[in-house]
This record gives structure tokens, sequence and C-alpha cells, in this order.
């Protein structure tokens, strides 16, 4: 029989299971650290590797990003609806895995194609880099998503160890590049390797009372996925996603910019590393408080405020002058993206069919962004090369704000917080 101490003592245990973290959320959240260390560590300098190392301008990297986003667009368009179709099965996630340990030796043959011809290295090196990191994170982003509704942890805390993920690779990819570039892709494929090691231990089970939800995931037509472009939502959705967006033609070729500060670009160079990592480790904090902040003020609300910083950040990046300050701007990336991310998964199950969530992310809002860099790239190297790099981060800001005001009366407000809080817990 069972004394009073006895069942005090099980009920603490209970709440101690509770608390501790699923195995689902441990190996996600581990795989997320590791795909942004292979991403870091080969793309986080890419502009300033271009530009020191391969010897191209402004104009030059404006074309090769454009092709980037070209082969970002298909691969986002194919990987949304494949990963719909699949659920949760990895099958996806196993040749993303293969394209992560090939990441080093892929780089490598980039750049001699680059030393070759620019238009046959920017296809290579676009359809690379787009299928594995900027279609690939997609992916990955949406299938954590997906087991977080089925689980008990938050997508924004397991999201926030890719953060850390970028800035740990970061804070060194500066040091490593100063020694030699090439180290940078070493780390990045053997981080691939992990990768590989932590995804063969994943595995989702899908409870019970889901399974038929589960089911009808893998059920997804390709007319129910044509059908969401017969919404208006979703169009207003696309529309603020065509402003913010616009952070990542900002961020392609701002390390030159910032390494141009200083009195040697080896000096640029570290001092960037560092600025990144700083901006990533906040950006990581952010991740673990945006879920609360988000709850509270809801998903539109929160989509509507980080467009707002983002607007304020590259206007002011157009404005001051001086590392400290240029500095002090491009932290403010740490406020809006945790926060942009967070609001764009629970916005998304909040107004369209769960079933398609990998779809609307990834054509809503990632193919949506590969449209705009492919249209803006090569106009930002023109801009940048003609106008300089203040007046270009004016013109961005500016386009950021009116379109973000715009959608204020566009997007469809949030349902109650207690119901939102009920959807996010038990939907699938």
């Amino acid at each position: 029989m069972l004394t009073l101490s006895s069942w005090h003592i099980i009920r603490y245990e209970i709440a101690l299971m509770k608390k501790r973290p699923s195995r689902s959320y441990l190996l996600l959240s581990a795989l997320l650290f590791f795909f942004f260390v292979t991403w870091s560590s080969s793309s986080s300098l890419l502009s300033i590797w271009l530009h020191q190392e391969v010897g191209l301008n402004s104009a030059d990297m404006g074309i090769i990003f454009s092709v980037l986003s070209v082969s970002a667009l298909f691969a986002q368009v194919f990987y949304g609806f494949i990963q719909d179709r699949l659920g949760l099965r990895k099958n996806l996630l196993w040749l993303i895995t293969a394209l992560l340990i090939l990441s080093g030796p892929a780089y490598l043959l980039f750049s001699y194609l680059l030393s070759v011809n620019i238009l046959l290295g920017s296809v290579f090196g676009g359809l690379f880099v787009g299928l594995t990191f900027n279609g690939g994170i997609g992916v990955l982003e949406s299938y954590t998503e997906r087991v977080s509704r089925q689980s008990t942890f938050e997508f924004g805390r397991a999201r926030m160890w890719g953060s850390l993920g970028w800035a740990v690779a970061t804070f060194f990819a500066g040091l490593l590049f100063n020694i030699n570039p090439n180290l940078n892709f070493l780390v990045a494929s053997c981080s691939g390797v992990v990768f590989f090691c932590l995804l063969a231990r994943l595995k989702i089970a899908v409870p019970a009372s889901m399974e038929k939800l589960e089911i009808g995931a893998k059920s997804v037509s390709l007319e129910d996925a044509l059908r969401l472009l017969t919404l208006p939502r979703f169009w207003a959705l696309i529309f603020f996603v065509i402003g913010t967006c616009i952070y990542g033609v900002y961020d392609q070729q701002f390390p030159v910019y910032f390494s141009s500060q200083f009195p040697t670009l080896k000096e640029g160079n570290a001092m960037f590393g560092y600025l990144n990592s700083l901006q990533v480790f906040l950006e990581a904090a952010g991740m673990f408080c945006a879920p609360w902040l988000v709850n509270r003020i809801g998903a539109k609300n929160g989509l509507i405020f980080a467009g707002m910083v983002m607007a304020l950040r590259m206007i002011a990046s157009g404005m001051v002058a001086g590392p400290l300050l240029i500095s002090i701007t491009k932290l403010l990336h740490a406020v809006e993206l945790p926060i942009l991310l967070v609001s764009i998964f629970k916005y998304n199950s909040l107004n369209f069919d769960k079933r398609l969530s990998s779809t609307i992310y990834l054509v809503g809002f990632a193919c949506t962004s590969s449209i705009i860099g492919t249209v803006l790239s090569p106009l930002a190297g023109f801009s940048y090369e003609k106008f300089g790099f203040a007046q270009s981060y004016l013109i961005m800001g500016i386009m950021v704000f009116c379109t973000t005001f715009i959608s204020i009366f566009l997007l469809r407000s949030n349902k109650s917080s207690s119901e939102q809080s009920f959807l996010q817990q038990g939907a699938v």
C-alpha cells in the first residue's frame, strides 16, 4: 500500500519526466546545430571568399547570388511538396545529408569552375548551395515544426540550437579564413558527417491518436498545393514576404562592406567573424524568448513587428558610419529573425491547411525569398558599384517599411491566444 509520502515522490518523479526534454527534441536540436555549422563554415564568408580569393567584383557576385536564388526557388517548390507527401519520413533529409558531406569538395570545385568561366561556376555553385542550404534548411525547419506540433516542445526552442551552431562556426570562420580558406570547407564536411550520425538515430514515433492525420498528410495531392494559389490570404502573406525577404539581399555582400571599414582586410575578416558570431548568439537567445512573445502578441503582430525592426536596421545601416555603429545596426537582426520565423510558422498553422505546412513555408516564405533574391541580387550588385553600400541600404529599408505597413491591412488578425495555444499543442 502506498503511503502519502510515496505519492508525493511519485508525483515529483512525474513532474520531472514532464520537464525532461524529449529524445526527438534533443536530436532535432542537434541536427539543426550541425546543419548550421556546415552552412556557416562554408557560406558565412562566401562574399569575402568570392571577392578576396576568387577576385570577383560586386556585379559578378550579384550574378552568382541571383543564380543561387533561382536554384533555391526550384528546390524549395519541389522540396515543400515532396516533404508534405512524405510526412515524417526522412527520405528527403537523407538526400540533404549527402550534400552536406560533399559541401567541402563542392566549394573547391566551385572555385575552379569560376576561374574557368564565371557563368559555368555560377550555375554549379548556385545549384549546389540552393539545393543544399537555401532549400535544405526549409525542409529541416518545417520537419522540426511538424514534429513539435505532435510533441511537447516549441519550434523556436529547437531552432535556437541552429543559431548557436551558426554562431560557433562563424566565431572561428574568420580566423580559419585568414590561415587557409579551405579549412572552413573541411570543417563543413566533417560537420556533415556528424549530421549523418545524428539523423541515423532519429526515429519519430507517431501517436496512435494522430496516425490518421499523419496518413492524411502523406496523401497530399498536387491539386491541394495548387489550391493555395486561389486563396487571397495566401497572396497577402506573399506580399508581406516580398518585403521582408529583402534582408537576404542585404546580407549577401554586407561582409565586404563591413571588412572595408578596417585598416586591413585580414582585420576586417576576423572582426566580421566575431560580429556575426555575437549576432547569432543573441539570435539564439531571441529564439528561446520568441515563442513566449509571439504567443502573447499574436502571429500577425509578430510579423509586423519583425518587418518594422528589419526596415529600421536597413535604414540605419545607410545612415551611420564607422564599424561600431554599423555593428550595432547589424545586431538588430538578432531581434527580428527569431520573431519572424516563429510568427510565420504560427501564422501558417492558424490560417492554412496543416497538411501543407512544408509547402506553405517553402513556397510562401522561402520560395518567394528566392524569387526576390533572383531579381534584386544583380540590381543590388550594380547599385553597390554605382551608388555605394550606404545609399543602397537606404533604398532597401524604405522598400521593407512600405510593404510591412501595407501588410498591416492585408494580413489576417489572429485568433484568441487560448485558441492559438490549443491549436499549437494539439494540431499535426
